[in-house]
């Protein structure tokens, strides 16, 4: 199993080991703000090969490439004004951009699955300190088996990629619980390619412009986060659930008891005070605790659409999706 350091008693141990393995091509797994990344040099053939095969990911799905600062970036990337704007405002935090790859970028094309752009994201918190004494970006995503629910604990990780990972930095729970919110420029307009723990409202708000949401799941790739089917446990998963039924997991919000569950295998509220922020906080780790009880599926009872509601309604219904 991976050896885990946790950050808030061994800071330095935690950047050295993890740079020193990263210099290997080997991938380390990283606490950001949003869920545990599975990293490793985006500059590297060898490490990002590394990632796909870790994660059983498919080669077309590009990944983020993660940055410790603007001068980072802007050495990979060519940033407009508004996206530039954006930055300012919103990193560090959950805000991934797509922007065109500069042609003296060493972010190697596995990175970017091919396409003329990176997703570029400064994630908020320890991770950034691990990015900074490398000195090159790192290509992380989410540090799970390609598709499953992604992990917002390093005992998350440990559980699924462990016995293939060398390295688990822990800093305890992500403080958001959702990955981040995937905007890209196009022409001066706003398109949302995945919503997350940015609340797009915020978006809209700062800039003046309203966001353009794509029309069908997973039509094209573009960014990470976009196939039809993803987010998904090991059960069914049954949304907007009105009653329970017999021997299922359900997952309610707001403190609204469902009718019939009293016969669910369990039940979790993902904020009985009908916050979102914490809603989105705890979704992924009480759809483990739900894939783990035993029941063949998990309704999730209906949650609000406004807001962090968004990204929290796009992750279930990626997880319902048929699978391949």
């Amino acid at each position: 199993m991976a050896e885990i350091i946790d950050t808030r008693i061994e800071p330095e141990r935690a950047i050295e080991t993890a740079c020193a393995v990263l210099s290997d091509a080997e991938p380390v797994a990283i606490p950001t703000e949003t869920v545990y990344g599975l990293a490793a040099d985006a500059t590297t053939s060898d490490a990002i090969s590394r990632i796909y095969e870790m994660k059983g990911r498919p080669r077309f799905n590009p990944l983020i490439c993660h940055v410790s600062d603007l001068a980072m970036a802007e050495a990979h990337v060519t940033f407009d004004p508004l996206s530039r704007r954006l930055a300012e405002a919103f990193w560090p935090g959950p805000l991934t951009l797509i922007l065109p790859q500069r042609h003296e970028s060493t972010v190697h094309t596995l990175a970017s699955a091919g396409l003329d752009t990176l997703g570029i994201r400064m994630p908020d918190g320890f991770s950034r300190r691990v990015i900074a004494r490398f000195g090159r970006p790192l290509a992380a995503p989410s540090a799970n088996t390609s598709g499953k629910i992604s992990p917002t604990s390093a005992a998350h990780v440990q559980g699924d990629l462990g016995p293939r990972l060398k390295l688990i930095l822990d800093a305890g729970p992500a403080a958001i619980g959702l990955e981040s919110t995937i905007v890209k420029v196009d022409n001066g307009a706003l398109r949302l390619l995945r919503p997350g723990g940015l609340d797009a409202a915020e978006i809209e708000a700062l800039t003046g412009l309203a966001i353009e949401r794509p029309e069908t799941a997973g039509a094209t790739i573009e960014a990470p986060g976009m196939l039809a089917s993803h987010y998904a446990p090991r059960a069914a998963v049954r949304i907007n659930a009105d009653d329970v039924r017999r021997g299922e997991a359900l997952i309610r919000f707001g403190g609204k008891a469902l009718p019939g569950e009293g016969d669910a295998a369990i039940v979790m509220d993902l904020s009985p005070t009908g916050s979102l922020r914490e809603a989105a906080a705890n979704l992924f780790d009480y759809m483990k605790k739900a894939d783990v009880s035993g029941a063949a599926t998990i309704a999730f009872g209906p949650i609000p659409s406004e807001g962090l509601g968004e990204a929290i309604i796009d992750r279930l219904q990626r997880a319902a999706a048929p699978r391949s």
